[in-house]
C-alpha cells in the first residue's frame, strides 16, 4: 500500500491535508553565508505559524550536507503540530565546502530506509539539482544514483532546475534510467514562465512545482496565478504543486522580514481561488501532494 514516509514515521497519503510541497526548515550553504536557516526555536515558530494558516505537512527539501537536523525534525514535527518530510539527495555542487565520498545510490537507499546520520529519521523523498539548460558532470553523477536509489525504494525525486530550465533533458535521462514521469516532481518552473514549455513537461505525466514565494525577493511570483491558470485550462490540474522554498533567515515571517512560510496561505491561495475556483485549489494543496508523495515502499 501507497504511504507518505514522515520524520514520524509511514502515513497514509490522505492524512497530509494542505501541503507546502517545496520548503525548508532547516538549511545551510555556502552560498548564503550569514543566511542560515539552523535556529530551532525559529523553525518551530515558523511551522507553528504555517499551521495557524490552515498547513498541515511541509516537505523539507533539503538533502545530504546541508544541515538538515534531521534529529530534531520529529520535535519539531510534534511542537508545531505539522507533519514533516525530510528529503535524501544531493544540491548542485556550488552549495557545498566538500562533497561525501560515500557511493551516492547507497547513502541514498540508506537514508531513506534505515535513517538519516545516525539518527532513525528516514526520508520521505529524494532531491537533487540540474545545470543551467541542463547536465553537468555533477549533476549527471547525482541524477544516475538518484535514479538508482528510486528503483530500489520507489521514493519520489524532486528536482531543483536551475532558473527553472532543463527540466526536459533531465525528464529525459530519469526515463531513460527507468524511472516512471508520476515519481518525477520537477521544481522551480516558474523561473521560466513558457506556457507551452510546462504543457509539454505535464503531457509527459511528471508532476509541475511552483514554489518561491516565500522568499523576500519572489519576483516570480506575479508570474505564476498565470503559469498556473494555463496549465489548468490545458487540463493538468492535477499534476500541479505548490511550495514556498523559504531558503534564509531573512525570509522567515517568525524572525526575520517575511514573507515566509504563511504567505503560501495568506496570501497566494486566495488569489488562486478567485482565479481557479476551491475545487481546483483544494486540489493543488491536498489531493496531488498526497499523490506526488506517496510511494508503495520497496
Amino acid at each position: 500500500m501507497a504511504v507518505v514516509r514522515t520524520v514520524l514515521g509511514d502515513v497514509e497519503a490522505e492524512e497530509l491535508g494542505v501541503c507546502n510541497a517545496h520548503d525548508h526548515l532547516f538549511f545551510r550553504s555556502v552560498m548564503l553565508p550569514g543566511q542560515e536557516l539552523d535556529d530551532y526555536d525559529a523553525a518551530v515558530q515558523e511551522a507553528r505559524l504555517y499551521a495557524e494558516a490552515g498547513g498541515r505537512t511541509i516537505v523539507q527539501w533539503t538533502p545530504h550536507g546541508l544541515g538538515r537536523r534531521a534529529g530534531l525534525l520529529p520535535r519539531l514535527s510534534q511542537e508545531s503540530d505539522v507533519k514533516v518530510i525530510a528529503a535524501t539527495g544531493l544540491h548542485r555542487a556550488e552549495h557545498y565546502a566538500e562533497l561525501p565520498e560515500q557511493d551516492l545510490a547507497e547513502l541514498f537507499v540508506q537514508e531513506l530506509t534505515e535513517g538519516i546520520g545516525d539518527s532513525q529519521v528516514r526520508a520521505g523523498m529524494i532531491k537533487i539539482a540540474s545545470g543551467f539548460h541542463g547536465l553537468d558532470k555533477h549533476t549527471s553523477w547525482v541524477l544516475d544514483a538518484a535514479a538508482e536509489a528510486q528503483r530500489a525504494t520507489g521514493a519520489p525525486i524532486g528536482i531543483h532546475h536551475e532558473l527553472g530550465t532543463g527540466a526536459g533533458v533531465v525528464l529525459d535521462r530519469l526515463e531513460e534510467h527507468g524511472v516512471a514521469p508520476d515519481r518525477i516532481v520537477l521544481g522551480h518552473l516558474n523561473r521560466f514562465p513558457d506556457h507551452q514549455v510546462h504543457q509539454e513537461l505535464a503531457a509527459r505525466g511528471a508532476f509541475l512545482a511552483f514554489d518561491g514565494p516565500s522568499r523576500t525577493n519572489h519576483a516570480t511570483d506575479w508570474r505564476m496565478v498565470d503559469c498556473l491558470a494555463a496549465l489548468v485550462e490545458a487540463g493538468y490540474a492535477d499534476q500541479l504543486l505548490l511550495g514556498g522554498d523559504t531558503t534564509t533567515a531573512r525570509a522567515r515571517l517568525a524572525t526575520g522580514e517575511g514573507p515566509g512560510m504563511p504567505y503560501l496561505l495568506t496570501n497566494l491561495r486566495p488569489r488562486l481561488t478567485r482565479r481557479l475556483g476551491e475545487d481546483v485549489v483544494e486540489q493543488i494543496f491536498v489531493t496531488n501532494p498526497a499523490r506526488a508523495f506517496a510511494t508503495d515502499w520497496k
